[in-house]
């Protein structure tokens, strides 16, 4: 019995220890391994940049002397070269799956919290009554109705009955316009009253004082127009 057990044990345990490899890492976990990887790679790129750039000098410094060693330098600068176009690639790789992982996780984040949302909103629901609000919302229309009632009453003239409100404004409006008239026809006989103008020439001013043509008969013309206005 024993050894039956401790088989069934092992096998649990072994069975435990797949699940948890099965899970993998978790989003943030995969992250930052991916950007760990660009980190180093770009380092590969800048020391790969370098050595070009050393064995580019040295071709060109043995170009005609050694020329068996200006040859050997461009060769490492070929084989340099297509080492840096493999990570450049890589690096597009890894840039491309590090964006579309953070942006599942983001998307992941997103519909968890809409989830979390979205039971608040059912919870709340649940403790409202339909059948409660609709009455709650009349009987706010009917106090409205009430307000606007007494505001009403309120507003009105003080002594005035309701239904005599409009004919007491006409009367008022009737009343003013009669006063208008009266005050038009008074101005009217104090224009009328106005003293005649003189139909005689004016007396000649003194030599040395005379007023010029154009003078005279602008005056004339402003003695016409007040004549005219008199009668």
């Amino acid at each position: 019995m024993s050894g039956i057990s401790k088989l069934f044990k092992g096998s649990s345990g072994s069975s435990s220890s797949k699940h948890r490899s099965r899970t993998g890492p978790s989003p943030q976990e995969a992250i930052h391994k991916l950007r760990e990887t660009e980190e180093m790679l770009t380092k590969k790129q800048e020391y790969l940049e370098k050595r070009i750039q050393q064995e580019i000098a040295i071709a060109k410094k043995n170009g005609t002397k050694n020329k068996r060693a200006a040859l050997q330098a461009l060769k490492r600068k070929k084989r340099l070269e297509q080492q840096l176009t493999q990570i450049d690639g890589t690096l597009s790789t890894i840039e491309f799956q590090r964006e579309a992982l953070e942006n599942a996780n983001t998307n992941t984040e997103v519909l968890k919290n809409m989830g979390y949302a979205a039971k608040a909103i059912k919870g709340i629901h649940q403790n409202m009554d339909l059948d409660k609000i609709d009455s709650l919302m009349l009987e706010i229309t009917e106090q409205q109705d009430v307000a606007k009632e007494i505001s009403d009453a309120i507003s009105q003239p003080f002594g005035i009955p309701s239904l005599a409100v409009h004919h007491f404004c006409d009367e008022l409006l009737a009343e003013l316009a009669e006063l208008e008239e009266e005050e038009l026809e008074n101005s009217m006989k104090n224009m009328g009253r106005l003293p005649s103008v003189p139909t005689s020439k004016l007396p000649s001013t003194q030599p040395g004082h005379r007023v010029s043509s154009k003078k005279k008969a602008e005056d004339d013309d402003d003695m016409n127009m007040l004549a005219a206005w008199a009668t």
